[in-house]
C-alpha cells in the first residue's frame, strides 16, 4: 500500500505559493490509517518512549492511536485555556503570529522518556516548542514523529540533537 497516495494536495492553498498536505484521506480509509499508524509505531519504537505528546489537534489524531499501538500513555498540548491544574507552557511562532500550548504538569514526570508525535513536519517552530516544554518538566525528549514529512523545510534541525523520523515524505 503506497500511503502517499492517500495523502490530497491542493496548491494555492491557504494562500498562494503554498502547497497543502491533506492528511484527511488517510484518516477516512481504516485500512490506510491503520497502516500508517502501525508504520510509524515501528519508527517509533526504537526511541522507547514512555509517553506521546501530541499538540492540539492534529497531533492528536496520530498521537493517541500511535500510543495505543506502542501501549504507552498520550499527554494533549492544548492551547491557551484549555486545561485546568498546574501547566507548563510553551510559546512558539507561526507565520502569522505566535501561539502557545500547555499541558499539565503531572502528567509529564521527570525522567520519563518523551515523544513528539505531529501530522505534518515542515518548519519545525511546533516541535521545537514542545521540546523545550518536555524539558521544563524534567524529562527527556526521545525523539520527535511525524506522519507526514516535507523535506525541503528540513524543520528537524530546529530540535537536534532530537531524533526526528517521518514516515510520508514530500518535497514542497
Amino acid at each position: 500500500m503506497e500511503l502517499k497516495d492517500f495523502i490530497s494536495i491542493t496548491d494555492g492553498f491557504p494562500k498562494p505559493g503554498i502547497s497543502f498536505k491533506d492528511i484527511s484521506p488517510l484518516l477516512a480509509d481504516p485500512r490506510a490509517f491503520k497502516e500508517a499508524i502501525h508504520q510509524l509505531a515501528e519508527q517509533t519504537q526504537e526511541l522507547a518512549p514512555n509517553i506521546i505528546l501530541g499538540p492540539e489537534a492534529r497531533g492528536f489524531v496520530v498521537g493517541a492511536p500511535l500510543a495505543l499501538e506502542l501501549g504507552v500513555g498520550f499527554v494533549m498540548a492544548r492551547k491557551a485555556s484549555k486545561l485546568p491544574g498546574e501547566l507548563v507552557r510553551c510559546d512558539y511562532g507561526l507565520e502569522y503570529g505566535t501561539d502557545s500550548l500547555s499541558v499539565e504538569k503531572a502528567l509529564i514526570r521527570p525522567g520519563c522518556r518523551v515523544v513528539i508525535a505531529d501530522d505534518l513536519m515542515a518548519t519545525g517552530g511546533t516541535a521545537q516548542a514542545l521540546v523545550k516544554l518536555v524539558r521544563e518538566c524534567g524529562a527527556i525528549p526521545a525523539g520527535v514523529v511525524a506522519l507526514v514529512h516535507l523535506t525541503d523545510f528540513d524543520g528537524q534541525r530546529e530540535f537536534d540533537p532530537v531524533p526526528f523520523r517521518g514516515l510520508i515524505k514530500f518535497n514542497r
